[in-house]
């Protein structure tokens, strides 16, 4: 039987999302996978790209291990700020997970070809979204290594 080994630290993770009934299912499934991690929310590209990088309000926001990006936000979108990212020497290691309600074929592969890491499309059905996130936060939180 294979037993999860506990986390070596905490991981930080970075939300970007719109969506305020999202963000309350992603919190929901990771409390109910017992996961200690740090999650930081922000709503649109800008914010993401503001918090990534330290400018104002966020010069002091951890880094984040791994970022959880919806394409479809206000401001900048996020395959702009995954591209931002993946060109910054200093921040393009960071796993990147596209979370989104997109499942044409052109938003995959644009992801994966900018850098992503994985590809999740949200289910509508609440129970299957909170399941979705339960094993992504239990492969992430316990499973997967990241730099």
């Amino acid at each position: 039987m294979y037993e999860f080994r506990k986390p070596a630290k905490i991981l930080e993770i970075l939300l970007a999302e719109d969506n305020e009934d999202d963000v309350a299912m992603v919190r929901d499934a990771f409390r109910e996978a017992n996961l200690v991690n740090l999650l930081a929310v922000v709503s649109n590209g800008e914010e993401a790209l503001n918090y990534i990088f330290n400018r104002a309000p966020y010069e002091s926001a951890r880094r984040p291990g791994l970022i959880l990006l919806d394409i479809n936000m206000p401001r900048i979108n996020g395959f702009e700020v995954l591209e931002e990212l993946k060109k910054s020497p200093d921040h393009n290691k960071i796993p990147v997970v596209m979370l989104t309600t997109s499942d044409r074929d052109e938003d995959i592969a644009r992801s994966y070809q900018s850098g992503a890491c994985s590809y999740i499309t949200k289910p509508v059905d609440f129970d299957e979204f909170n399941r979705v996130i339960r094993e992504f936060s239990l492969y992430w939180g316990l499973v997967s290594k990241i730099p």
